[in-house]
This record gives C-alpha cells, sequence and structure tokens, in this order.
C-alpha cells in the first residue's frame, strides 16, 4: 500500500482544530504531529487550506441490496457514499429476503465483501416472530438490533408488546428503534382517505404519519429501555415534543440516545407543495418549529448522532399519488454536504459536526479503531473544502436511481477527497480503484 503524507492541512478531531500533518502508512494512521518530513517513498498531498476530518460513519442506510437492484445497491451506494466523505455505513434490514436470520445476516456480509467502497455493518431486524434469533445473533456479526415500531416496512413492524420486552430485557446489543405508533398513523390515514379520497396531498403527510404518533411511539420505546437498563438508540427524530425524552450531555454517560436525519434538519413541512412525493419519508417532515428545536437539540448534545437514512426509490415510483408513493430519500452522498453548508452559514460548528457524525456513531456502535483521527487507527478520512461551492444536479449525483431531491441547491462546503483504510478511493470529483471496504469490527466482551 502508497505511504500517503497528508501536509498542511487543518485537522478537525475530538473538539480540536490545528494545521497539522497526517502520515498514512499500511492503511493506518501512523503519526499525527505538527510538521512531518516526507520520505522519497512517500506520495504527498498537499492539504493547504482544506479541512481533515475523519470519516463519515453513517448508521442509518437503505442500501437496497439484496431485493431491488432498480433502486440501488452495496456497490453502487457505497460509491455514493465515498464520494460524500462517508468512510463506513450501517444498513438497515428491510431487504429482500429481509435480514431477520443468522443465515440472512451472514449472507449480507458475504455480498459486501469486495463490492462495497465504504466499510459496513448490517441491522439484525426484528419481527413479532424471531425473538430466539434476535437473542442467538454474535455481537461481533452486526451493529445492533433494528425494531421498526411503526407501520412503514410492512411485515417487520414489531407490535408484540411481549416480544418488545423480550428484547429490550434480553440483548445487550444496541437496539435502534423507528417510532411510530401504528394505531395511530392507521387512524389518520383513513381520516385523510375520508376527506380526500385517492387524491390526499403530499402536504397531509405530516398529519397522517403525526406529531402524536412519533411522540406515543418513542415514550413507550424510551420507557421500556428505562425499565430493562437496554442500550436504546431512537432513528430520525422530527418532533419538538419528543426532545424531553432525552438528556443532553455527552454521549458516553448515556445508555439511551437519539439522532436527527440531515433532511429533517434541511427541509419543513411547507417543502411539501413544492416538492411533494420527493420528500414523502417516514417519519415525516414536521414543522419549521420543529425543525429549529432539532437544530437546538444538537447544540445541547440532547441529540448524539447525525444521519441520512438514505433510502432511494426510483423517479417514476416518486411521481405516483401520495398512497402508491414509497417513503425514503437518496441523501448519503450529501450529507455530509448540507452539515459544511449549514457550518458556513453559522447554524452548527465543524467540531459540532465531526462529532456527531464521526465519533459519536464509532461511540455508540463500540467500532474497533475508527471514527477518530488517532495514531494506530485505520485511516479513513474526509478532506473537505469549506470555500468550495456545488449545485446538486442530476449529473452530478451518483445514486443508481439518478436524482436528488436536493437538485437546484447550492450548497457551500464539499468533500473533496476520501481515504479508505488508507486507500485513496475518492479524488476531485472521481472515484479511484477497485472496492477496498472491509466489515466493521466491534469492541465489545
Amino acid at each position: 500500500m502508497a505511504t500517503i503524507l497528508l501536509k498542511y492541512g487543518t485537522l478537525v478531531n475530538e473538539g480540536q482544530i490545528a494545521v497539522a500533518d497526517v502520515l498514512i502508512r499500511n492503511g493506518r494512521i501512523d503519526k499525527i504531529a505538527a510538521s512531518i518530513s516526507a520520505s522519497p517513498s512517500d506520495e504527498v498531498i498537499d492539504c493547504s487550506g482544506l479541512h481533515i476530518l475523519p470519516g463519515v460513519i453513517d448508521d442509518q442506510v437503505h442500501f437496497r441490496e439484496p431485493g431491488f437492484p432498480q433502486k440501488g445497491d452495496i456497490y453502487s451506494e457505497s460509491r455514493a457514499a465515498v464520494a460524500g466523505g462517508v468512510t463506513s455505513f450501517m444498513d438497515m434490514p428491510n431487504t429482500n429476503p429481509t435480514t431477520t436470520t443468522r443465515q440472512e445476516l451472514q449472507n449480507k456480509l458475504d455480498r459486501a465483501r469486495g463490492k462495497s467502497s465504504a466499510n459496513y455493518a448490517f441491522f439484525f431486524g426484528a419481527t413479532n416472530q424471531n425473538l430466539e434469533e434476535v437473542l442467538a445473533v454474535d455481537p461481533a456479526q452486526t451493529c445492533g438490533i433494528k425494531v421498526f415500531m411503526g407501520s412503514s416496512t410492512g411485515d417487520m413492524l414489531v407490535d408484540d408488546a411481549q416480544i418488545l420486552e423480550g428484547i429490550f430485557k434480553a440483548t445487550s446489543l444496541v437496539i435502534a428503534t423507528h417510532c411510530e405508533d401504528e394505531q395511530t398513523v392507521r387512524q389518520n390515514l383513513e381520516k385523510a382517505k375520508k376527506r380526500f379520497g385517492e387524491q390526499i396531498p403530499f402536504s397531509e403527510h405530516p398529519n397522517i404519519r403525526s406529531r402524536e404518533a412519533c411522540l406515543l411511539s418513542s415514550t413507550l420505546a424510551v420507557s421500556l429501555a428505562e425499565k430493562f437498563a437496554a442500550n436504546l438508540h431512537v432513528l430520525h427524530l422530527t418532533t419538538a415534543d419528543e426532545l424531553a425524552l432525552f438528556k443532553p450531555g455527552p454521549i458516553e454517560n448515556k445508555t439511551i440516545t437519539a439522532e436527527v436525519c440531515v433532511h429533517h434538519l434541511h427541509f419543513e413541512s411547507s417543502d411539501y407543495e413544492r416538492l411533494g412525493g420527493l420528500i414523502k419519508c417516514n417519519p415525516a417532515i414536521k414543522l419549521e418549529a420543529d425543525r429549529q428545536s432539532l437544530w437546538k437539540a444538537l447544540a445541547d448534545d440532547r441529540i448524539d448522532i447525525i444521519a441520512t437514512d438514505h433510502a432511494p426509490h426510483t423517479w417514476a415510483e416518486k411521481q405516483n399519488q401520495y398512497n402508491a408513493c414509497p417513503a425514503g430519500l437518496p441523501l448519503v452522498q450529501h450529507g455530509l454536504s448540507l452539515m459544511l453548508d449549514a457550518v458556513n452559514s453559522g447554524k452548527i460548528s465543524l467540531e459540532n459536526v465531526v462529532q456527531k457524525m464521526c465519533h459519536n456513531p464509532a461511540s455508540r456502535f463500540q467500532l474497533a479503531e475508527r471514527g477518530f483521527v488517532r495514531e494506530g487507527y485505520w485511516a479513513d478520512l474526509a478532506v473537505v473544502d469549506l470555500r468550495k461551492e456545488q449545485i446538486v444536479t442530476s449529473k452530478n449525483v451518483l445514486y443508481h436511481v439518478g436524482w436528488s431531491p436536493l437538485e437546484g441547491e447550492k450548497l457551500k462546503g464539499e468533500n473533496i477527497r476520501t481515504f479508505v483504510n488508507g486507500n485513496l478511493v475518492f479524488e476531485l470529483g472521481k472515484l479511484l480503484g477497485s472496492p477496498t471496504g472491509q466489515a466493521l469490527d466491534f469492541n465489545r466482551s
């Protein structure tokens, strides 16, 4: 492997920002210092005026493999990920077949080997019927247990109280929950059908998948975690109402944590009038007041992680009427860019972006030697230019589906180089080399 010396970059790591050189050797960070002298064999990259970050760890993506090749697969979506500075991802279990048996989990790991440009891990899915499988899964093989406490994934909905208690009581793994109350959502949908018939406007989505549905389900998840001292991570919060369930402070002191996704920070409910089904997602994008509350919760460390919930659907599917339009947005290529743009507009500090997108996912899921720029750790790095502006178009997105809900928007701040396991895999708009992603390891006893 090449020995690469990053010179004169501004390193953002563990709450500090300072100019430093970073030496990469044998796939790992060999040395970090104010100045490192290059040897004749080193490849030297001048990072003057640029910021060096730990690679982003996106703990919530849907790469659609196996089962949905028209939407994406591990190869296509991981390439989009590394273009956006994402060096590791955790993929969700609602594929076809679902990742709800140990054999299907192994099948996914086998599929990713040699195919993924980024490092990878896979959630194990819970159902009302597979409690024994959930409790038998090897903690070294999965990032956590995914529990859908809402109706967005069909037969993966877990609404059996006894099964839920069994999961929260018995597993030591992180339980990652999608929280929307199924009965409330169904009741709201029936009301909308009676009012609008088959022509439900997309602006009704946050009323159907309502704040009440979110709060009921999140409250249940937190109460179960408190009752059984479980490790709970509540995904994609959308409402101000839910924030009182979570405590501010460092993630290392918590067993109950919370997450926000970039689209819930970027869009608000009036955008449904303009974008319609393109931003239909579950849980729904809510009010501007909710969006502002989510930003405040990031600042006081009540929300611990920022992710994308990357969930591609074809352009044709997204043109359907409300009931036939699937929920989900392709975002993994632009999650970091959205947050760099927010840094430039003063909404969040660059140190906090790194904390929430790199350090905290590594800490929460006990990743081994990832998520920080430390000597001896794997060299997973993103080199970004905070000054560079980009306009998102269908011509520069790398998602298999070929579109983005951000098309036409100008974002200030862009990833320009990505290193995965010490390999330069993306540079100045071009993907380089063959996939070099590895299965993520965990520091678990």
